[in-house]
């Protein structure tokens, strides 16, 4: 599969379970200057949700992924340019590892010419992710920067995602994944909020992933991330 995050600086994460702010259409969210379009959630995410955001985006050149949290919520639909799925590295149950992969597998014909996986670091104990996968957040900046190691040379991944959902992370374990990784592309995502933010995290990722911000204060605050990002990644 053709690796486009390689050039990335900012992607957009749709929760298809959220509402966009009061005014705003998905025609003003493929409008922000993001360099992608993720649709995906961890809670209450159905297939019916999922195609109510694809169908509003299908028309614009935006690329446009799904990141499935399960396989029942897959949709197969020419108007996505993929699927990244993730993969927790750090999961205390091992069905986010590889036992909802397996299902997913074994009930479908998977479109692995569009597939790719995300090697997840969940560090945000209180985050959704965090409770659902039993992840052991309890990591220190070595032991992030082996798990983004493990995750690029041990089992091939080309995205690794440090995951800090619903609060900004510690730039020290950020810097510490970007900087054991060889070829991968780091993704970082959670608790941006602002300009400077983005920028923060451009400095010490590949990837600033914004989402939240998107549902809660709307797309003139996410177009003012996507210049952080892209500025903190040139000042790199």
């Amino acid at each position: 599969m053709h690796s486009p995050w390689a050039d990335w600086d900012h992607v957009l994460k749709v929760d298809p379970d959220k509402d966009l702010v009061d005014g705003e259409t998905f025609d003003d969210v493929c409008e922000t200057g993001t360099d992608a379009i993720e649709i995906g959630g961890t809670l209450d995410v159905t297939s019916d949700k999922m195609r109510r955001v694809i169908d509003a985006c299908r028309t614009h050149d935006v690329p446009l992924y799904q990141e499935p949290s399960n396989p029942a919520v897959v949709v197969e639909d020419d108007a996505l340019d993929g699927y990244l799925v993730p993969v927790v590295m750090n999961a205390g149950d091992v069905a986010w590892i590889t036992g909802a992969h397996k299902e997913w597998v074994r009930i479908d014909d998977v479109d692995w010419a569009r597939t790719a996986t995300e090697a997840y670091i969940v560090l945000n104990p209180e985050a959704s992710v965090a409770e659902l996968t039993d992840a052991d957040c309890e990591q220190n900046a070595d032991d992030v920067a082996a798990y983004a190691e493990v995750a690029e040379r041990m089992l091939g991944q080309d995205v690794v995602y440090v995951e800090y959902s619903g609060t900004l992370g510690d730039p020290e374990k950020v810097a510490a994944a970007y900087d054991a990784l060889e070829e991968a592309t780091l993704f970082y995502g959670g608790g941006i909020h602002d300009y400077d933010d983005a920028y923060l995290m451009g400095q010490r990722s590949d990837v600033v992933v914004v989402g939240d911000l998107l549902h809660e204060e709307g797309c003139e605050a996410v177009r003012e991330t996507v210049e952080g990002a892209r500025d903190g990644k040139a000042a790199r």
